[in-house]
């Protein structure tokens, strides 16, 4: 018996699904703006663009994946800094996955240009 071409369409989806982060189906820029408003823009501005110290990475145009893991790093500390740990401590999985997506969305600016 041969397989319908909308069935193997229906299995090719449901893979693709299953092979994307959970982070990356659940979440919400529109929620990920809210919470970048309250405990981001002080740090790194409210484009994500536009950090107070030139230090503090632009946020804007990453990776939602990296952001994502990032926060998830300074939560459980295997990633080191006092001001982002505190931060990401009292944030959801969902929170971290919100900002990710908010930030990623977002267009960057690169600092350097290639020649």
């Amino acid at each position: 018996m041969a397989i319908s071409p909308s069935i193997r369409l229906l299995g090719a989806a449901a893979l693709a699904a299953a092979l994307l982060p959970a982070h990356a189906l659940a979440a919400d820029i529109a929620k990920g703006r809210e919470k970048a408003d309250q405990v981001c823009a002080a740090c790194h501005g409210k484009d994500g663009n536009t950090p107070i110290d030139p230090t503090y990475p632009r946020l804007a145009g990453q990776s939602a994946d990296y952001l994502f893991q990032s926060l998830v790093d300074y939560k459980n500390e295997s990633r080191k800094n006092a001001i982002m740990g505190g931060q990401a401590k009292s944030l959801t999985r969902a929170e971290m996955a919100d900002l990710a997506a908010f930030y990623a969305s977002l267009p960057g600016q690169l600092k350097y240009k290639p020649k």
